[in-house]
């Protein structure tokens, strides 16, 4: 008797338990073509979990359109919404506890190999959708033989929020992530995780998108080979085969900007700079220039010769530190602290000059294991990185290098290609902001 009250009294504990961990009405995103606006208005007051990731949500809608993997995803949560699974109030004993020769359905209570408890919609004995608890969260949507499988979200305690594809009760597949960590800024997440690894957002190559690219000598010469560069003919034609590209049609792409090698060290000057800036000038297209960085060497010296051997005309885009040391270039120059002094240096007194902020060109090795250290850095100047896998770098950025193999008519030579982060009104704010005056 005290055994079969056990399992009735159980279910009803759980169910109150998970009360003020149920969400909200189901919701199928819209298909929205313009910006979301996050006001005090707009939110219920138990909800404040937009409020505390306005920032980042404004920063997702301001590079991104209804054409990017996840959008009207990431449109329905700053509109409130959260995937909801609706379970009865009601559980039938009959649904309470384990029987032979019958099935569950409906409404009943199960616990995994974990000793989670579980409410959710029983069909023919199987469980599809419910309510899991934790210790430091709730899971809600579908499930395969216990474990949390398909469609679902999970709520952490800390106000974290993630929704998408599970397997196996990991997270794989497209989902959203809005990170709450203890004591640091809120932060989104969307694209592909695999086996609960965030990977990165998958991008989509259309015509809409803003496309460049950057050029040394290398592209003008090889060997005894010499190569002139036909501007009247530049468009990108192929975005290279180092990594799968999600591309929309044929890439036939215009060349919006250019960055051109100028110096390196405080030695070497690319013979073609000159040209190659007044050509691209000529024919419209947005020009910057970037200077190769030498660790050996002091963060005044590098600036002084960049400057004295560049070009800053009105219009241009912010100079560019290219910094590409290895680990033993870094550990010979004093460590990184060393390096960051030094970089600090030649960043402060380009902006002097220009008028403008710098942009640091670094890989994406360089972010995960160096960046950390000058947060200042980081905070204060765009990010223009080296990354020629399938997934966009997690970091908010300027421009991504996507290949270093692209085919561009009117250059002989393979080409980097670049493309902006954002669309075309973003890019007129760039040039609009953050240009040589």
């Amino acid at each position: 008797m005290k055994k079969t009250l056990f399992y009735i009294i159980c279910p009803f504990v759980a169910l109150i338990a998970v009360t003020p961990f149920l969400p909200r009405p189901v919701h199928k995103a819209p298909n929205l073509s313009g910006h979301i606006v996050v006001s005090q208005d707009t939110i219920e007051p138990e909800d404040t979990s937009i409020l505390n990731f306005a920032n980042e949500l404004a920063y997702y809608f301001s590079r991104h359109n209804v054409q990017d993997e996840g959008y009207e995803m990431v449109a329905a949560f700053a509109d409130g919404k959260r995937l909801e699974v609706k379970v009865s109030p009601y559980i039938s004993a009959l649904n309470v506890g384990t029987w032979k020769n019958r099935q569950r359905q409906g409404t009943g209570v199960a616990l995994d190999s974990l000793g989670r408890t579980i409410v959710g919609t029983f069909q023919a004995d199987t469980l599809t959708t419910g309510i899991r608890l934790d210790s430091t969260g709730t899971y809600r949507g579908d499930f395969v033989r216990l474990a949390a499988q398909g469609h679902g979200a999970y709520q952490h305690f800390n106000g974290s929020y993630f929704e998408g594809h599970w397997e196996s009760d990991l997270r794989h597949g497209f989902g959203l992530e809005m990170q709450n960590p203890l004591g640091s800024e809120p932060r989104l997440r969307v694209g592909e995780w695999l086996s609960n690894r965030f990977w990165g957002e998958r991008m989509r190559y259309t015509t809409e998108r803003i496309y460049g690219i950057d050029i040394a000598r290398y592209q003008h010469e090889q060997g005894r080979r010499r190569f002139p560069i036909d501007w009247s003919k530049m468009r990108i034609t192929f975005l290279g085969k180092k990594s799968h590209k999600n591309v929309k049609g044929d890439a036939d792409y215009p060349v919006s900007f250019v960055f051109i090698k100028s110096t390196e060290g405080v030695t070497i000057r690319n013979r073609y700079y000159a040209s190659d800036y007044h050509q691209a000038r000529k024919h419209g297209i947005r020009t910057g220039a970037y200077h190769f960085w030498r660790t050996k060497l002091g963060g005044a010296q590098q600036a002084r010769f960049f400057l004295r051997n560049t070009l800053f005309g009105k219009g241009d885009l912010p100079p560019v530190l290219d910094v590409e040391p290895s680990d033993a270039q870094i550990r010979a120059a004093g460590g990184p602290e060393a390096m960051f002094r030094q970089i600090r240096t030649w960043l402060r007194m380009v902006e002097q000059h220009t008028g403008v902020k710098p942009i640091l060109y670094i890989n994406q090795r360089f972010v995960n294991m160096y960046l950390p250290v000058a947060p200042d850095i980081k905070r204060d100047y765009r990010v223009w990185i080296a990354r020629y896998g399938e997934y966009k770098p997690d970091v908010r950025l300027a421009f991504w290098q996507l290949c270093p193999d692209g085919r561009v008519a009117g250059i002989r030579p393979e080409v980097d290609i670049n493309v902006f982060n954002g669309y075309q009104t973003q890019f007129d704010e760039f040039l609009e902001q953050e240009t040589i005056k």
